[in-house]
């Protein structure tokens, strides 16, 4: 049972592009007693860009760390409880401009939290159209993570390729102690929106290591936008019953 509320805020416009990788790459990250979540076979990661608004950090609302970006790299794993199994994913970075979030995610939870200089626009292209770009400041250049959208919103379709990348309600975190910790993540079903072109361009072997450079380097498998919500992440606790389910 979810306990303490890490975490309230709401998270908007979020943008995911993601790639197919070699599932290999995935194993350091991998939490104990979680396995790889796969659509249709594929392992996939997910460059995720979006808004923290109204922020509150067990229970503060810190100055200056209210509203920001965040751009992370995520992953999708399944963890068996004992009586079902719980989607949920797994980051690998996690990049913010505030030092605040930083160090409390990482001193408290070994979350991989780094704090660049960050910065995002939206910019009306038409009547149908808008765009979306998340930046980030990382060796005296700009990265970049971005999108134009069509603006007609729309429910996500239950068995759609959306609703795999989007409708993972739980985290997974390896502690320091090679321990998972488990995250319940709380929001409504979100709406989404056609993405019609995306940018990724970063130095990718300086964020994520050199494994991930021809994976990350290519067009993306697919890219979706999310209108987005309020949402409250609560640490669950720690996990360890076998991920596989008993016969």
């Amino acid at each position: 049972m979810a306990k303490i509320k890490f975490l309230t805020a709401q998270w908007k416009s979020l943008l995911m592009l993601n790639y197919e990788v070699n599932p290999e790459i995935l194993k350091p990250y991998l939490p104990s007693a979680t396995v790889l979540d796969l659509w249709e076979g594929k392992a996939l990661v997910s460059m995720v860009g979006f808004l923290f608004k109204n922020t509150r950090v067990l229970g503060v609302k810190w100055p200056f760390h209210i509203n920001f970006e965040e751009v992370n790299l995520r992953f999708y794993v399944k963890y068996f409880d004992g009586k079902e199994w719980k989607r949920g994913a797994v980051f690998i970075s996690e990049l913010v401009p505030k030092p605040v979030i930083s160090v409390i995610a990482n001193t408290l939870y070994n979350e991989p939290y780094r704090a660049l200089p960050m910065r995002h626009s939206i910019n009306t292209v038409d009547i149908e159209h808008t765009e979306y770009n998340y930046e980030w400041k990382l060796k005296g250049k700009w990265n970049k993570l971005g999108a134009v959208i069509n603006n007609i919103k729309l429910p996500i379709k239950p068995g759609s390729a959306e609703e795999f990348i989007f409708e993972h309600y739980w985290g997974y975190n390896k502690l320091r102690n090679g321990d998972t910790l488990e995250y319940a993540v709380e929001h409504v079903s979100w709406q989404i929106n056609e993405v019609k072109s995306a940018v990724f361009d970063a130095d990718i072997a300086e964020l994520y290591g050199e494994a991930f450079l021809p994976y990350l380097s290519v067009k993306p498998y697919s890219a979706f936008f999310a209108d987005g919500s309020d949402v409250a992440v609560r640490v669950a606790g720690k996990v360890s019953a076998d991920p596989v389910p008993a016969k």
